[in-house]
């Protein structure tokens, strides 16, 4: 027998920010795992499923318990924020599926924070982007800094994730204090918090007032390329069409 696991990533939470596909699946689940918050996020409609949850940085006892489910012969969907394939579980998932043979996994794609949060923001990653956590916990500070420097010099437009917490309320600054060896102050930058939930804020600025700024863990940062602006409070890099602006034109009434 074939068990199936759909991997879900379920976007900001909110319903309307959901893929078809991501609530198709859910609605055909019998049980949902995630983290408790998410399992939260998902509301009323999926109420009557059975819920599992394990806490924060259990992700790895997480996995199991979908594969021990899917093995009683359950339809299983593990859900997380954002995109299960990116910062998301569909890794960990597969690592772990190499002990679980007998058991098919589905990856289903959901709106990642870079996306929704550049959408609030206005067009922030328009051209060429990378996207960096500043979480340390399963990276070395030391390679988050060289990414950050290759960034910068290759004018790479940035999506910033895990930008603080309560054990990192510096890194940001930190990272700004890098990013401005090699890029002026004077950067159109940008963050959203909280994106597409209760008390949404977004904030543009330069970067130089960005190193001073106050994040926590549900805000994502943008820092724009040499050609980004800030256009009538939305932060804006440009792809390099020419634009033809005809403002000689006289008309005769």
């Amino acid at each position: 027998m074939k068990y199936k696991i759909s991997v879900i990533g379920m976007g900001p939470g909110r319903e309307e920010m959901m893929t078809q596909e991501a609530i198709q699946a859910l609605e055909n689940s019998d049980v949902i795992i995630g983290y408790t918050v998410y399992l939260e996020l998902l509301g009323q409609r999926f109420s009557g499923k059975e819920m599992l949850s394990t806490p924060m940085r259990k992700e790895a006892e997480r996995c199991r318990l979908a594969f021990e489910e899917a093995q009683k012969g359950k339809k299983v969907a593990l859900v997380c924020s954002g995109d299960a394939g990116i910062y998301g579980m569909a890794s960990l998932m597969y690592e772990i599926g190499k002990d679980y043979p007998d058991t098919e996994l589905s990856v289903i794609s959901g709106v990642t924070a870079a996306s929704s949060g550049a959408a609030v923001l206005g067009a922030p990653l328009n051209h060429d982007f990378c996207v960096i956590s500043l979480s340390d916990l399963l990276t070395p500070w030391e390679k988050i800094e060289k990414r950050l420097v290759a960034a910068a010099e290759g004018d790479f437009a940035i999506a910033i994730y895990n930008p603080a917490s309560h054990k990192r309320e510096d890194y940001l600054t930190r990272a700004c204090d890098i990013l401005l060896r090699y890029i002026e102050g004077e950067r159109a930058c940008g963050y959203v918090e909280n994106i597409g939930r209760e008390g949404t804020k977004a904030v543009t600025c330069t970067l130089e007032e960005l190193r001073e700024a106050q994040v926590n863990m549900f805000t994502t940062v943008f820092i724009g390329n040499a050609g980004s602006e800030i256009v009538n409070g939305k932060l804006i890099t440009k792809r390099g069409y020419q634009i033809e602006r005809d403002t000689d034109i006289c008309r005769d009434n």
